[in-house]
């Protein structure tokens, strides 16, 4: 092992020694590695005569560029732009992502938390997650209906033992009982599992109730106590677009963070959805850290893995694209502009409600519940989701996602809210053409 990664382990082993235990075998090996990273560091410090270390293109007036490049990106100057990031990021869009994150989640001002490391987009921080916390054979609990990349993620790339828990009664109704009866059920059968929370949830739109993030919670920390070591991650891609008032508007790992040696959360965000920049690819990953001692060094260490694994990855996030969203977080308009957005999503889900209120559509769907996100599906009564979605696309011009043999994921995100009655019109209009009465 090198004494670089071994260092790290000790250091997170001298606060809380379950945290070392948790890691995959290669988030044990990972390190952050000084070489070239860090003599150019000290380089950038120090050679204040002539800087040899770097390795772009550089003259006097700064980095080297082409003004057909920078001419496309006005607002920007070349050396805010085209140099390498640093592996964890922007420092200054780091520490204003981290003040953000505690405005957002006032009760994780009293607990420990590790300086968001930027990553290329949510995905990727989902990639660094199983890096550092999954070994094949691994137990993963994922949500029985859920966005189809984990699959590839979890299953395919990291070989992890699947299982799932309901996030659905059959009658529709979110099903935090049947999360309790998995959580419990798996922890007695293993030492360690990983359990993935996405909230608001992808396809189906839903944020659990206050009262119901607790139960969920309250199990976690339960088998934590109990003797099992839990991973806990928390994809929240979609967070802050929440749209009813008993919705709990703090993420679960607020709720995890601090609360036992053997529980450790872990929270991806970022600018993707949240600030409306899909393409630019700037996300986040955020470690919580309870131990004794100096918890601080833990972190520090447990950031050095993170950012090791980003740099043995990718080497950095875009330099360009967490520029632009440091700039707009500083840009005097910003609350305004996302309040202005959350506010047409708000009124495009509202819009849905009311018009799923029809009593004709009763004969042709269910309403999976939904108060958040981007999404909402339907649940066909009298037809195949897919041979649906395929006539509505063929004959009508209208394209949904079609997952499993009877849901439907509409993306109302997508759709003006004048289209919307239309929308459910045509859907049900359709369905009632392919099954006739």
């Amino acid at each position: 092992m090198n004494p670089l990664a071994q260092k790290a382990n000790d250091t997170i082993i001298a606060s809380n020694p379950y945290i070392v235990d948790m890691l995959s075998d290669v988030g044990k090996e990972l390190y952050f590695p000084r070489g070239i990273l860090t003599q150019g560091a000290e380089a950038k410090e120090k050679a204040h005569a002539i800087n040899a270390t770097i390795g772009i293109a550089t003259g006097k007036e700064g980095v080297l560029y082409f003004p057909s490049v920078m001419e496309c990106i006005p607002g920007i100057i070349a050396d805010e732009a085209l140099p390498y990031a640093s592996s964890y990021g922007i420092p200054d869009l780091r520490k204003l992502w981290k003040e953000e994150l505690l405005q957002k989640n006032p009760s994780l001002r009293d607990k420990i938390i590790t300086s968001p490391v930027v990553t290329c987009g949510i995905t990727h921080g989902l990639s660094i997650f199983a890096d550092l916390w999954i070994n094949p054979g691994d137990t993963l609990i994922l949500p029985k209906m859920m966005w189809g990349n984990y699959q590839l993620l979890f299953g395919v790339r990291k070989r992890a033992n699947i299982t799932f828990y309901p996030v659905y009664t059959d009658d529709l109704k979110f099903d935090v009982d049947g999360f309790a009866q998995k959580i419990r059920e798996e922890a007695a059968k293993n030492d360690k599992i990983v359990v993935l929370l996405n909230f608001p949830h992808n396809p189906s739109g839903y944020t659990a109730s206050v009262k119901e993030a607790q139960k969920m919670a309250d199990v976690l920390i339960e088998v934590a106590k109990n003797g099992t070591n839990v991973v806990v991650v928390c994809d929240d891609a979609y967070f802050g677009l929440f749209f009813d008032a008993e919705t709990e508007k703090e993420s679960l790992f607020a709720k995890l963070c601090g609360q036992h040696e053997r529980l450790m959360p872990v929270k991806l965000d970022g600018g993707t959805k949240e600030n409306f920049i899909w393409g630019l690819r700037v996300g986040f990953i955020t470690h919580g850290i309870i131990g004794k001692g100096d918890m601080a060094a833990a972190a520090t260490a447990l950031e050095a893995k993170t950012g090791g694994c980003v740099r043995g990855m990718i080497s950095n996030a875009s330099h360009l694209s967490q520029r632009i969203l440091l700039k707009s977080m500083k840009n005097q308009t910003y609350l305004k502009e996302k309040q202005e957005k959350f506010e047409i999503l708000e009124k495009r889900a509202n819009c849905v409600r009311k018009v799923l209120e029809n009593p004709k559509y009763q004969t042709a769907w269910d309403v999976y519940p939904f108060n958040s996100g981007y999404f909402m599906c339907l649940r066909l009564k009298k037809t195949d989701a897919e041979k649906t979605r395929l006539y509505l696309l063929d004959k009508y011009g209208i394209g949904l996602i079609s997952m499993g043999e009877k849901d439907l994921r509409i993306a109302f995100s997508c759709v003006e809210e004048k289209d919307i009655p239309a929308l459910f019109d045509t859907i049900f209009q359709a369905i009632e053409e392919m099954n006739p009465s």
